[in-house]
């Protein structure tokens, strides 16, 4: 194996979809797969971590793991193994078929990936190119033979490969060419150690497939779900537990970075950390499906993170709760299908948005009412924080969507401020505990008076983005939600009426007008498929079941192959935008789910496919 250094690309930019991945992971990292057999994106130790396959936002030469028949022409399908995160991809050619199994086992001693390739009729030549490109596809490792083993190192880095099958290098790369008859197997396993520790102990590649497939479906075995709805369902719950770093119960809003909102646009953002806002959506989903346990672990996540000054409370974390998430452009990768920078780390971090203390004081009123119980813990720490928002509510903030074109006052931040208040007021009154709920209520009561004059429009019959703006802005339909207006409010149905005219494109919902916004950026964006989602949740609310049953059918037909979500989608091009899988989308879904069911009075059964 030849050690070097890697020269830039000349090679021009795959024509890759979003849509064409599907996700395996251990719970404390992930990585993707292409239609075409390749691992193209993977970090390790952790969601992260820096890549060692970063193809998904260049070429071939940042890093990736082709397994597949060498026939050009050969077909694939794929599915996951029921419900379980193990890839089955079956390949046909025309001499013979096979199958790969791709997985990653729950993690003992290292992260691992393992794939299994199974002869199924005839005779196929396959072939595995990997191609390890450290740091986000910049470093080429030095590469040697250990015990039979290929081990590469650069940096902290060390990953080895072992299979049954022979292999060799060239240009840099890893290869093995071998061929399967009907009822053969091989196999390869992939895992990460730190450099300056010896190789960890090797694992049974065939015998870890049975306890990978027993870990997931016991796992969503545990849970209920709507019947109509179960198998998709229960596929968004697998992808948010996948999603979950299962050392600290944090769960990141995807495990990529960069995927463009905006096809060969700027609009590409680290989403590798765990948003404070995601979190009475997280916490409303587990416990509906009967997750109690990883929902009181996200609880606990969540309040070991905003310990500390209120005044540092920041919108988001890394995934054990670290603050510092300095965001840098990775000058070297081109970006997915051209759409650069690369962005490294989220300097939203940084921002003011006051809706995060309306997210906070209500998942822990959630906690505080379900099964999961209250916390003295928990309460000490919302005093603080109402202490510091009754000194900063009325100024302006970047608002829900981070923009990064100046503070202004945004109708749903001032509308969390409100929740923050009432939560704090009816935790007082009602579950007796101590704060000043008189002055809570009377600040709860003042902000509603502010939000109904300043941000209502009375001729178009509808909320506004912020203060005397006229931008429309989807985050105002969960105004019912959150109960600051009952949903037959007039003012609750025009809003929805309105955003459904000017916001929706194909049905489908943006948060808002990018032309009627100065955001910081310039070019357009695809519809979000959360917000989507809240419209049907809306319409649903508002008495239009019917019509919230359809976007809701509609919004599942954008699934990929393997059931899985992007932050947005495109209607024009009929693409899937944004990082991907979302946990906001799958969020979405499965919230969505239970509102109709509970509209709808469908009885429950407990999930499974």
């Amino acid at each position: 194996m030849d050690p070097g250094r890697q020269g830039r690309s000349r090679s021009a930019l795959p024509d890759r979809r979003i849509e064409d991945y599907a996700l395996i992971g251990d719970t404390q990292t992930a990585a993707l797969v292409s239609t075409d057999g390749s691992i193209d994106w993977l970090c390790f130790p952790r969601f992260d971590s820096p890549a060692c396959f970063a193809a998904l936002l260049g070429t071939d030469d940042n890093g990736h793991w082709r397994l597949r028949p060498r026939d050009a022409d050969a077909k694939a399908s794929r599915h996951y193994r029921g419900a379980t995160l193990v890839l089955e991809t079956e390949w046909s050619t025309p001499t013979g078929s096979v199958r790969v199994l791709d997985f990653m086992p729950p993690r003992d001693e290292a992260p691992d990936v393992v794939r299994i390739v199974e002869g199924v009729s005839g005779t196929v030549s396959m072939r595995s190119e990997l191609r390890l490109r450290f740091d986000y596809g910049h470093v080429v490792p030095w590469v040697r033979q250990v015990d039979g083993q290929i081990v590469a190192i650069a940096g902290p880095d060390a990953v080895s490969l072992r299979s049954d099958v022979h292999q060799y290098g060239r240009d840099f790369a890893t290869y093995a060419d071998f061929e399967l008859k009907a009822g053969d197997r091989a196999w390869f396993v992939l895992t990460w150690h730190p450099s300056h520790h010896p190789v960890p102990t090797a694992i049974d590649a065939l015998d870890a497939l049975e306890p990978t497939e027993t870990y997931w479906r016991e796992w969503i075995g545990r849970g209920k779900v709507p019947e109509e709805t179960s198998d998709e369902v229960s596929r968004s719950l697998l992808t948010l537990k996948a999603l979950t770093y299962s050392p600290s119960g944090g769960m990141v809003a995807a495990p990529t970075t960069s995927l463009p909102e905006a096809l060969g646009g700027e609009r590409n953002w680290d989403y590798r950390f765990c948003w404070l806002r995601d979190a009475t959506m997280t916490l409303s989903a587990l416990l509906r499906s009967g997750f109690t346990e990883e929902a009181q672990a996200w609880r606990n996540w969540l309040l070991r993170a905003i310990a500390g000054s209120p005044a540092d409370l920041q919108i988001m974390y890394g995934v054990t709760g670290q603050r510092r998430l300095p965001e840098f452009e990775a000058g070297w990768l081109p970006g997915f299908g051209g759409s650069s920078p690369v962005r490294i780390g989220n300097a939203a971090a940084e921002q003011l948005q006051l809706d995060v203390f309306g997210e906070v004081m209500d998942v822990l009123a959630l906690a505080r009412e379900t099964q999961i119980g209250p916390s003295d813990d928990a309460w000490s720490v919302q005093r603080s924080l109402m202490r510091h928002l009754t000194e900063v509510w009325e100024g302006p903030d970047e608002g829900i969507w981070e923009v990064r074109g100046g503070r202004q006052h945004f109708t749903y931040s001032k509308v969390m401020a409100w929740v923050a208040f009432d939560r704090g007021a009816r935790a007082v009154e009602r579950y007796g505990m101590g704060g000043p709920a008189k002055q809570w209520r009377a600040t709860a009561d003042e902000i509603h008076r502010q939000v109904c004059e300043e941000a209502y429009d009375s001729k178009r019959n509808t909320f506004t983005q912020a203060y005397g703006s006229k931008a429309l802005d989807a985050a105002v339909l969960l105004i019912p939600q959150v109960g600051f207006l009952p949903a037959d409010d007039p003012r609750v149905v025009g809003t929805v009426e309105a955003i459904q005219r000017e916001l929706t494109v194909d049905g489908f919902v943006r948060r808002y007008l990018t032309e009627h916004v100065d955001d910081g950026l310039q070019d357009e964006e695809g519809a979000f498929l959360i917000c989507s989602f809240w419209l049907a949740d809306s319409l649903a609310m508002i008495g239009r079941i019917g019509e919230a049953r359809r976007l809701y059918e509609k919004l599942v037909a954008l699934r990929n192959d393997v059931g899985l979500l992007a932050e947005e989608y495109d209607p024009a091009s009929k693409r899937m935008l944004g990082n991907f899988p979302q946990a906001f989308s799958h969020l979405g879904l499965v919230n969505t789910a239970f509102h109709l069911n509970e509209t709808e009075h469908t009885p429950l059964r407990p999930s499974a496919y």
